[in-house]
């Protein structure tokens, strides 16, 4: 486990390593608080080390027949697996200098929500219509069959406020692709996105015009 302090710096927005006392140790800055997590070199490999995929149940025939469905309940369910997803998506969040991140419903909300909480930033929902209250801005995007409303409120983001978008799969990327546009449409710089699983053979990346971070590759 973690052995980590919290050392009082100048509010800067890096990760780089840290030489002192002997040892090698490696800081994350948390942006806007002026603090950095520290964490001895030998956590940092097991952060990087851990083979993900191991804590990803694949279920058949979920929700329809012939669909194969990836649960991320079991990585959640497993404290080191979850902390080096964390670790790993902080570290490729970190590079975009986001001012606020952004959970797409609804397994986003538990990509985003540590997320956020370990950089130091906020966060803010991309909801299905009707499900926030107050003033939302809306937009609307095209299904195979039908189409879907996704809302965001309308005072969520700052004119030109960076965010990096966050959800826990990236399949066909439309909705991935609608929550940029909306995000756009509210005044945010959306600046990325990372997400825990990508289907790589559905080519949901192609579609997007921000760059992709994803932990987790399926081929088929």
């Amino acid at each position: 486990m973690a052995s980590g302090v919290l050392r009082r710096l100048p509010e800067v927005f890096a990760i780089g390593m840290i030489v002192g006392g002997g040892r090698q140790r490696y800081g994350h800055s948390l942006c806007n608080t002026g603090y950095t997590a520290v964490f001895d070199k030998g956590y940092r490999g097991l952060t990087h080390t851990m083979d993900l995929k191991q804590h990803i149940r694949s279920i058949p025939d979920f929700p329809k027949p012939g669909i194969l469905f990836y649960d991320i309940s079991t990585l959640l369910a497993h404290p080191q697996a979850w902390q080096a997803t964390v670790d790993r998506l902080a570290e490729a969040v970190m590079e975009h200098k986001p001012d606020i991140l952004a959970g797409i419903e609804s397994r986003g909300f538990l990509v985003a929500a540590p997320l956020a909480l370990k950089l130091g930033l906020g966060f803010a929902m991309v909801r299905k219509k009707g499900k926030l209250p107050g003033k939302t801005i809306p937009y609307t995007y095209d299904l195979e069959y039908g189409s879907d409303t996704i809302e965001v409120q309308a005072d969520a983001f700052h004119e030109g406020q960076r965010v990096v978008l966050l959800d826990d799969l990236l399949a066909t990327g439309g909705t991935m692709k609608a929550a940029a546009e909306l995000l756009r449409q509210s005044g945010a710089d959306v600046r990325a996105a990372a997400c825990i699983i990508e289907l790589t053979f559905l080519k949901g990346r192609e579609g997007l015009d921000i760059p992709v971070t994803t932990l987790i590759q399926y081929d088929d």
